[in-house]
């Protein structure tokens, strides 16, 4: 009977609470995957959050202003509009609360009080072209308990603008977040996300400039002109050349027309090759 309740209290998972069946064969040749739908609530910022993980990916997180879910990635967009659970996501939200309210105090000095240093490292969400739009991603490992805030600096000016801060449930009761930044990148930028645990005032910073950039659509099309240039100038001088030589001749100066012709032959396949070829 009190395992039956508190499976309805959601302190269990059924799995606890009610025997399982057993699982057919052929089951056991199936890859393990773990959604995970964790509510967290606390004294700090923010008090209330839900997030949802698949494999420790996460996939959603609740805006409770709002009452809606929101997407991580935009392929996630039609899911999040999903209304069905509304009810136990305002129920999960009232308990944890209730919880807190009543347990907290009575447990307060009496159990040790765990603490993380939050990690952060930042990367760009697609490969790096200069002059081309993409997205800085601040990834904060080892937090514990989520209480942050994320601030962006671009060449130490603050940036204003910042979208909101993800934070999702690991597992083994740890948390991780991320915060993004649209941007267009340049060879100089230099950006900084720092990221302060509210709880005891720890800053960490992480930083990023641009690194091992793919070759943008201009320093392509300047590289052409100029081999194309190159070979253009190569025929002018051997024609020139040519016709200098065309002249009455010795033997040698025979041999050097000739030399001269293969060479402006050579210099016409090459500046043909190179206008024919693809930007």
């Amino acid at each position: 009977m009190l395992l039956q309740l508190l499976r309805l209290l959601w302190l269990l998972p059924d799995s606890w609470a009610i025997p399982a069946a057993p699982a057919p064969v052929w089951w056991d040749d199936l890859q393990n995957h773990t959604f995970r739908h964790t509510v967290f609530c606390q004294d700090g910022s923010p008090s209330v959050g839900l997030t949802e993980t698949y494999d420790e990916d996460l996939l959603f997180s609740f805006d409770f202003s709002q009452n809606t879910r929101v997407p991580r990635l935009p392929e996630f967009a039609e899911w999040a509009q999903e209304q069905g659970d509304a009810s136990a996501i305002a129920f999960d939200k009232e308990f944890c609360k209730i919880m807190v309210e009543n347990i907290g105090p009575q447990l307060e000095g009496k159990i040790p009080v765990s603490r993380g240093f939050p990690v952060a490292e930042v990367f760009t969400l697609k490969p790096l072209e200069f002059g081309k739009p993409n997205t800085l991603v601040c990834f904060i490992s080892n937090l514990f308990p989520p209480t942050l805030t994320v601030n962006w600096e671009h060449h130490s000016v603050p940036v204003e603008g910042v979208g909101p801060t993800f934070v999702s449930a690991m597992d083994g009761l740890t948390f991780q977040a991320f915060s993004y930044l649209n941007f267009t990148p340049e060879p100089y930028d230099l950006f900084s996300c720092i990221v302060t645990h509210e709880i005891d005032r720890y800053t960490a910073i992480a930083y990023w400039v641009p690194q091992n950039a793919l070759p943008s659509d201009l320093l392509e099309n300047v590289l052409c002109g100029v081999a194309f240039g190159l070979g253009v100038l190569g025929i002018i001088v051997g024609t020139v050349l040519i016709i200098y030589f065309r002249k009455p001749c010795s033997g040698a100066r025979s041999r050097v027309l000739n030399q001269l012709e293969v060479l402006l032959t050579f210099n016409l396949f090459m500046t043909l090759s190179e206008s024919s070829s693809p930007n």
